[in-house]
This record gives structure tokens, sequence and C-alpha cells, in this order.
């Protein structure tokens, strides 16, 4: 049994020819026609030497052909490396440099910073466009004469459970960091090998294709860019399964609903607040037919209580959910959002019986201590071309080995686990461990903020004090004092914000995380809108 992406797409293909399998903008695909179209082109890459092995960078915005990319590659053995469409020429570079592309497919807007970069890069030896509506020259091969120069048939050779996925991490510590996986244990770990909510192990590479071929097809709609590793993974689970996948290449709170509509969407994949904030908003000034929505699934980024309950009244049948994992781990827990939550720290969920907190010697904590959290059986082989990092993040604990990313988190007396944040970001007052997502989602609560950050900037009395960069809503924002009565009876005194900066947008990235990395850099440039001063003790 050789479990690998392009094996489980083509076993829906086979099941499954005539349905629709993925819609953007006013195109679609069926099952037969993207079989045909990525054997095409996997072959075109076959031709000008991508091999079981190579990597192959895909540039840009969601798309139907930067899906058919991915799969091509994978049909070959090649793995497929994702690219941020905002990189300029040093991330560029820097990215196709160390994954060391052979071959790279981009949209046609962002031929100027392709040509730029691709003298540094002997080894990135082919480059196919997609065309996308822009004039940018390119010399690269036109998607449509890539595939007209491929044949349609289906006859590769055997693969390899042991097949590559590679997922590049955003960078928010540092330069992004390719995080190699073993095509089976990634299917396991977040392609629906693993059933989420029991926990069983799916017992053959047919049961997804086979199932979905039984029932109606689900249509999802996974919104945040493909470069993030959740939305690959919903839409290949949704190929897997035979259902419907549509495609969103620009974020708006009413294109999501104006797609829902239009395509009778059961499943919404988002990230946290950056994108519920601005969804929510849109459904409230404009009436739409949202009654198809049966479930919406929120990860990689924090959403907040006050989001999800305004979620739930809108759609009360719906299921939300909130889930916690990382490029490194996989899917770690979820839990299901129940109306008037008060929680303010990040999500708590029922974690997958794999995932442990850990103290620094590696034994697991005491119900109500924090640690890092950690998981064990199918977790990755280790980061590209780094076997320092490598060695720091995925280790051997009582034999077993585990990946453990730097994600703190707190055992609760029930067992479950709440998620609180990156160590990196950790904010350290006077002694006090304060964890941003927490302060953030108290902050959210306000009605007047819209979005934030919050940071820790230097502090003679402290080491560092609690700081927030702020976008308030529209003709109303609150003040410091304001603030600070309305988090005192939310959060601990010494966790609300000292410092306040407002911002006209709190930036992102494209798939909803944080830039804290902005956000200092915000705060270091300008004087404080709202300030207090620390005059003894502990804040």
């Amino acid at each position: 049994m050789a479990i690998t992406i392009a094996d489980l797409v083509e076993h829906a293909v086979d099941a499954c020819g005539e349905r629709t399998a993925v819609l953007c903008g006013d195109r679609s695909v069926t099952y037969a026609e993207l079989e045909q179209r990525t054997n095409r082109l996997a072959h075109h890459m076959q031709a000008n030497g991508v091999t079981a092995g190579s990597h192959v960078g895909v540039y840009g915005r969601n798309s139907i052909e930067l899906i058919e990319a991915m799969i091509a590659a994978y049909k070959l053995r090649a793995v497929a490396i994702n690219i941020n469409y905002r990189y300029v020429e040093n991330e560029l570079r820097y990215l196709a440099d160390n994954a060391d592309l052979c071959a790279l497919v981009y949209d046609r807007a962002l031929a100027g910073t392709v040509a730029s970069v691709t003298p540094d890069l002997p080894k990135l030896r082919h480059r196919i466009v997609i065309e996308d509506g822009s004039e940018a020259e390119s010399d690269g091969v036109p998607y449509a004469t890539a595939l007209e120069q491929g044949s349609p048939e289906r006859d590769f050779g055997p693969r390899s459970p042991d097949d590559h996925y590679i997922l590049y991490t955003g960078g928010t510590t540092g330069m992004p960091k390719g995080v190699v996986w073993r095509q089976e244990d990634i299917w396991r770990a977040l392609g629906g090998g693993v059933e989420v909510y029991t926990g069983r192990r799916l017992p053959d590479e047919w049961e997804q294709s086979r199932t979905g071929a039984e029932n109606p097809p689900l249509v999802t709609l996974p919104i945040p860019p493909l470069i993030h590793g959740a939305t690959q993974w919903a839409s290949l689970r949704a190929l897997f399964s035979g259902g419907a996948v549509v495609m969103l290449p620009d974020f708006s709170g009413h294109a999501v609903w104006d797609l829902v509509q239009r395509h009778k969407v059961n499943v919404l994949l988002i990230s946290g607040d950056a994108m519920g904030r601005p969804m929510i908003e849109a459904v409230n000034e404009r009436e739409y037919d949202i009654s198809s929505v049966v479930a919406i699934a929120s990860s990689a980024a924090l959403f907040s209580a006050s989001v999800k309950n305004q979620f739930l009244e809108k759609l009360p049948n719906a299921v939300l959910t909130d889930s916690i994992g990382s490029s490194e781990t996989g899917f770690t827990g979820l839990s299901i959002a129940q109306r008037d939550g008060v929680s303010t720290v990040g999500p708590r969920v029922i974690a997958d019986e794999d995932a442990v907190v850990i103290d620094d010697e590696g034994n697991p904590v005491a119900k109500g201590e924090t640690g890092r959290l950690a998981r064990r059986n199918y977790v990755p082989i280790g980061y590209y071309k780094d076997e320092k990092k490598s060695a720091e993040v995925f280790v051997t604990i009582g034999g077993e080995r585990y990946t453990v990313p730097g994600d703190f988190a707190c055992l609760e007396e029930d067992g479950t686990i709440t998620l609180l944040g990156r160590g990196s970001t950790c904010v350290n007052t006077a002694g006090e461990k304060v964890y941003p997502e927490e302060v953030e989602s108290a902050l959210k609560a306000h009605p007047a903020v819209f979005d934030t950050l919050v940071i820790g900037i230097a502090d003679e009395r402290l080491g560092q004090r609690v700081a927030a960069v702020i976008a308030a809503r529209e003709g109303d924002r609150p003040g410091l004092t304001e603030l600070n009565e309305f988090l005192r009876e939310r959060i601990a005194g010494y966790k609300v914000p000292r410092s306040v900066w407002f911002a006209d947008s709190i930036r992102r990235t494209p798939s909803g995380k944080p830039d804290y990395a902005w956000a200092k850099e915000f705060a270091a440039g300008r004087e404080p809108d709202d300030s207090v001063a620390v005059t003894a003790g502990k804040v």
C-alpha cells in the first residue's frame, strides 16, 4: 500500500470523475479534467528535467492552476514548495536557493520578481507562467502551452509512502524553514488518514474516495492562501473525498459570502479573527443566503470568544471548531465552540492522544501547570538542510520521537490543553510571563477594538512592559484608561498594556498570522499614543 498525495487524488478521480473538483472565478474543472490537466503538466515538467525528488516552486495566488501544479509535481514523486506571493526579491531568492528549486510555476504578475532573481539561481532550469490577466513580460512557458505539450495519460511509475512533502514555515521567528514529512505521515497528521473526532486510523488508501463516492459531495472554501498548510490540506482532504474546492484569490468579507451564496458552500476554513472579523461584519452589513454552511473551522491564528459568539448567532446550527497545530506537528487538538464562551486565552482544546505538555526536562507536566506542547507519532523527518535546528525541535523522549516546536501550553485540570503562544513572543514583565494571545483576545472583546497585537517593550523597572498596537473601529478610539478598566475585569492587572499605539490596520501574513516584528518596529519609531508611568511594584 503506497499512500501518497497523488495516489489519493487519483483514487477520487476514478470514483468521482464527473463531479466538479475545483472552482475559481467563472471557471471550474471536473475530476476527469483535473486528471488530464495534471497528467499533461506532469509530463511537460518531466520532459524539462523534473524527476523524483525534484523541488518545484508554486508562487501565486489561489487558483485552479496552482492546485494542479502541486498535484502534477506529486505525480512525478517530485515535491511542491509553497512560496508566499508577497515575497520581494530577497525573500524569493533566499527561499528558491534554500529549497533547491529546479522548476517554478508562478503568476504572470510576479514575472518581474522572478526575472530579477533567476540569474542567481543556477539550479532553477524551468519556469511555467500562469496567466492572471496581467501583462508583465516573462520568458517562462505559458501554462496553456505546457498543457498542450504533455500527454494526458496516467502512465507514471509506482510511488512510495516515503516520498517527501515539504512545507515552508512563515518565518515568524527567522527565515522560513522547510519542514520535511513523509507523505503517509502528513496524510495521517493532516490529510484525514486519522479521523479528527474519533482518532480512528483509516485502514486503507481507498476509504476516503470510496466513502465520498457513496455520499453527496461537500463544497469546501478554504479561505487562506495555498501557501498556508491548513489551506493545502483542507483542499487535498476535499479532493481525496470527491468534494468540490472553491478557490478565493483575494480575501474580503463580502467576497467570502458571495462565494458561499453562489456555490452553496458547506465548509469554511478561516484563520481566526484576522478573517473572522471582516466576515462577520460583512454579513452584518448585507443580507446573504448562508444557510448551506454546516461547519466553520479556524486554525493558525487567534479566534476570540467575541467573534465566535457572533458567528454562532448568525449560524446557530453550524459546527464551529477551533484547532491548534503547526507546520511541525500537524493537527494537535480542537474544540467545538459554545455560545457565550468567556475564555480570554488562546484556544482550549481536547488534545490529540499523541499530544503532551512537557517541562524543560521532557517530563509530562501535572494538571494546572504550563510547559511546552509536544507531539509524538506521525512527526516530520526534520527541517530541510538544517540539522542543528532539527536536533532542537525533533527530539527523542523516553525512546519515542517527538516534535517540540516551541509553543507554550497549559494542561488544564480536566485534561484539556490551552495554547498560550510561542516563547519567543512571551513578555517577561517583572518576572511574570504574559502571553500576547491572551491579552489580544481580551482587547478584542472591547467593541471599539477591531484588531490588535500585543508586544513587550523595554522598561527600566520591569524589564519589559506590556504594550499594544491597536486598530480601532472608525470614529471610536478608546483611551488607555477606558481599556484599563475594561481589561481588569478579564485579566490580571500585570497583563494590562501600559502603552498603546494606534495604527490604521494591523499587519498580518497572508494566512492571518500575526506579524510581531512589524508591531515592534511600528512602536519603536514613535511615541505612544497613550501611556502610564510605572511608579512602584508590579503592575
